[in-house]
């Protein structure tokens, strides 16, 4: 969910339930709002959790992972997805590789924002990109 969008549905609760019930109103949005973080919160660590006990950069299988991912995606989905950091590049850019045990990779690049904006799929025979 766009976090703007999200801020500003939380806001509309909070001032539509303080006109229509008062303060008891307020108090119930502000706890619907307390709960919707908690359960952001409970999604990030669990994702976290996940990859905690596993390799960096490793992946089951690269070419599932190529079929799965989506322009756009957020890094937190990526690694849910994976279940596994991603392997950060040399280059200083924003470009993560997860790595098969056949040796084959993806290469994943992502904006400013930390969403996917594209990924290559480098089996082992293929030259590297220029």
């Amino acid at each position: 969910m766009n976090p703007m969008l999200g801020w500003g549905l939380a806001a509309l609760l909070l001032v539509s339930s303080w006109w229509a019930y008062g303060y008891q109103g307020l108090a119930v949005a502000v706890t619907a709002v307390v709960f919707w973080l908690l359960l952001t919160f409970n999604r990030t660590v669990r994702a976290m959790k996940n990859a905690a006990g596993r390799p960096i950069g490793h992946v089951d299988s690269a070419v599932m992972l190529h079929t799965r991912l989506q322009s756009g995606m957020t890094m937190l989905q990526v690694v849910a997805l994976t279940r596994s950091l991603g392997q950060k590049s040399a280059d200083g850019t924003e470009r993560y590789t997860w790595t098969d045990p056949s040796s084959v990779s993806v290469r994943i690049d992502f904006d400013a924002r930390g969403r996917c904006s594209g990924w290559q799929l480098v089996r082992p025979g293929d030259a590297p990109p220029a």
